[in-house]
């Protein structure tokens, strides 16, 4: 089993959870693999293999799949083969322009009605941040970035919204995934996370859209030097 897998498990306390579903259980990981690019694009994904490393049949495989398919995360060429996608940089402005557009709206409510213990929460994760970009820790960097950004819709009370946004954001986040290795990109973050909280915290609604429509308006910036790097990961 793969560490993204045991981590899955020890955290649900259940070799295979059944409110999951082993479907459900694939799912995650895959998508999880995919997003952090330890499956890059155009990796070939065998179902008899897949079958043999989650311990499941054919179908929770095959549904695992199709839903990564819906998502665009894979390309399933029937009877042939199932491959990871390639990054789809017309998916990533629109996953892009979607969550920025909730996000503004999330951060300018919460701004006008602050609330302490989600300020409390999001300043604990950019703390854990801190921590992790000290130790080169990529993965939990990434997780602890996903867990600050759901805590402004948990604020809300429009979690799933979250969920809707998150299925359409496997694109930009593979992208953002690859820039995050680059030098200065994880203090970057952490400077535009402390300034949303700093604004929310203040009262300042305006400044916090600022802070948050900056943070994540950058990616496609260096949508050139990343395909240059790296010109298998890119639809052409």
């Amino acid at each position: 089993m793969s560490d993204i897998l045991d981590r899955y498990i020890a955290q649900s306390g259940s070799a295979k959870p059944a409110a999951k579903g082993g479907s459900g259980i694939v799912f995650d990981v895959l998508r999880e693999e995919i997003i952090s690019l330890a499956l890059t694009p155009g990796t070939m994904l065998s179902r008899q293999e897949l079958q043999e490393r989650f311990g499941f049949s054919s179908t929770p495989i095959r549904d695992a799949l199709m839903r990564l398919q819906e998502e665009r995360l894979v390309d399933i060429f029937p009877q042939h083969a199932t491959v990871v996608s390639a990054i789809d940089l017309d998916l990533a402005r629109q996953g892009q322009f979607l969550r920025r557009s909730v996000e503004l709206e999330l951060v300018r409510t919460l701004a006008l009605n602050p609330q302490p213990s989600a300020t409390a929460r999001m300043r604990s994760l950019v703390r854990q941040q801190s921590a992790f970009a000290d130790l080169g820790e990529h993965e939990a960097f990434a997780a602890a970035d996903q867990a600050f950004h759901r805590t402004l819709y948990e604020a809300v009370q429009v979690v799933a919204l979250w969920e809707l946004v998150r299925r359409q954001s496997g694109h930009i986040d593979r992208l953002r995934r690859l820039h995050l290795p680059k030098e200065g990109k994880m203090r970057e973050i952490l400077a535009a996370h402390t300034a949303i909280v700093d604004a929310i915290e203040g009262g300042d609604a305006d400044k916090a859209q600022t802070a948050l429509r900056d943070h994540l308006s950058r990616s496609l910036d260096f949508v050139p030097s990343l395909r240059e790097s790296h010109p298998t990961y890119f639809r052409k």
